[in-house]
């Protein structure tokens, strides 16, 4: 009984460890090769898989982009000028059988294929071109990389520069340099704004002065329109004055011989000092011949 309860007790160990080895779990991230016997027999996705044990071998594949650090090295340019360089490659696996079969290691491959392609992108370039290029240094590393990993079964999705370094003897010289050209700009700066200043102020004393002759000159016509005003309501009014004295006259009717009489006093006051001959209308000759008569003729022309 008791050697029978044994080997139940080891039959359960044996299927529990049977049962272990043959279930395995793929996570999402990943891809399992399947081998039996050393031979590949098909690529299992995420989820519970199983396999007879101690027969089939599993690989699992990370699907997920991973970064290759490119450790820093020296590169010289066209221009014989030696700059520290280092990068940073974001690939991702496509084909999880090609990059297990067909590369050994794929992070030390990638690493070397970057820092060799490095060194020939950079060495057809010069300095100067080489510190603004960036960009351009990142496309083409790229395009290598991803056309020489191809049958690796990977494609690498970018290429970062991190630092490109000159010596210190260049690094010194190029901040003075672009020290003496902010200088240099700065001055120029100046420069263009005194000059600027100088025709706005030139500016603002041309309309200054073109708005003060154009006020002098306001000033002037509207004096003169008021003169002018003025002549004209005064010889408007003397007119009107007179036109009203001539209606007042024509319309009282005033009677003959008061006028005859007030014109031969005027005509003696004037006469009382002036020895001129004065022709008279007929009808004061008249009036004068009948105050004759009357004896005042000769008291009037005293």
């Amino acid at each position: 009984m008791v050697d029978l309860l044994t080997a139940i007790v080891l039959l359960v160990i044996i299927v529990a460890i049977i049962g272990t080895k043959a279930l395995k779990i793929v996570k999402p991230y990943e891809k399992a090769l399947i081998e039996r016997m050393g031979r590949y027999q098909y690529t299992a996705g995420s989820g519970l898989t199983t396999i007879i044990p101690f027969v089939d071998t599993i690989k699992k594949v990370d699907m997920r982009e991973t970064v290759v650090d490119v450790p820093p090295q020296d590169v010289i340019t066209k221009d014989n000028v030696v700059v520290t360089v280092d990068a940073v490659v974001y690939y991702q696996v496509t084909e999880p059988k090609a990059v297990v079969y067909n590369v050994g290691q794929f992070n030390l491959a990638c690493t070397k294929l970057a820092q060799t392609n490095l060194r020939n992108i950079i060495g057809d370039l010069e300095l100067d071109q080489t510190l603004t290029s960036r960009e351009r240094i990142n496309t083409s590393l790229r395009a290598i990389l991803d056309e020489a990993t191809d049958k690796w079964g990977v494609k690498v999705n970018r290429v970062e520069i991190q630092k490109i370094d000159p010596p210190a003897d260049v690094t010194e010289a190029m901040h003075k340099q672009m020290k003496a050209e902010r200088e240099k700009r700065a001055a120029i700066l100046e420069a263009d704004g005194q000059k600027q200043s100088r025709i706005l102020e030139a500016e603002g004393q041309k309309e200054a002065q073109i708005r003060r002759a154009e006020g002098e000159a306001e000033a002037i016509k509207q004096v003169a329109l008021a003169e002018r005003d003025k002549f004209i309501y005064e010889a408007q009014g003397k007119a009107q004055a007179l036109a009203t004295v001539f209606a007042a006259i024509k319309q009282a009717q005033v009677d003959k011989d008061i006028l005859s009489i007030q014109y031969l006093d005027t005509l003696r006051t004037a006469l009382a000092t002036n020895s001129k001959f004065v022709i008279m209308p007929l009808e004061f000759s008249e009036l004068l011949k009948g105050l004759k008569g009357m004896g005042g003729t000769g008291e009037l022309l005293k």
